[in-house]
């Protein structure tokens, strides 16, 4: 199984593009050996990076608030906590056992599912799976936390993430 820590989404026909881009910025960044995947998904790639995601997009944000046209071809850079097998019931005993280590008591929180290739995950069951074994209120505007999913066909990626987590270069 692939094991990444960051989901990168690109235009279409432009990966290897943006995994130049990315390997880059991560050597810019610190990380000697990033590692760039290429995935069965038109428009996104994986990274592994030995640093910590969360360090990683905060200079990657620096970079960018100094140039704002930095990426060609990089669209959106989303930190990846866990990667695990598409299985419901792994990913419903994943996030029961670890939500309560990112969502804190008084934390809203709102779940999003990125799907791809999947049939096994019907989007308003899984939600509504998930969000049943969090006792926090939920927020879809303005919450605290947000739980994504990206359902990459048979293998998936799990986040507990800030809402300024993810990094989107078409909203800059």
């Amino acid at each position: 199984m692939n094991n990444f820590n960051l989901l990168i989404s690109s235009s279409r026909y432009n990966e290897t593009n943006a995994g130049a881009e990315l390997w880059f910025t991560l050597l810019i960044c610190g990380d000697k050996y990033p590692i760039i995947s290429s995935l069965d998904f038109p428009g996104l790639i994986t990274a592994t990076t030995n640093l910590n995601n969360r360090d990683i997009l905060s200079k990657v944000k620096e970079i960018l608030s100094k140039d704002k046209n930095f990426f060609k071809f990089i669209l959106k850079i989303v930190p990846i906590d866990h990667v695990c097998e598409t299985n419901l019931n792994f990913i419903k005993e994943f996030v029961n056992f670890h939500y309560s280590q990112y969502i804190h008591e008084n934390d809203t929180f709102r779940i999003d599912l990125k799907r791809r290739k999947s049939k096994i995950i019907e989007r308003n069951s899984f939600i509504n799976t998930i969000a049943n074994l969090i006792k926090n209120k939920v927020n879809l505007d303005f919450p605290d936390k947000i739980i994504r999913f990206e359902i990459l066909g048979n293998m998936s990626g799990i986040s507990f993430l800030k809402p300024t987590d993810i990094i989107n270069t078409t909203e800059l």
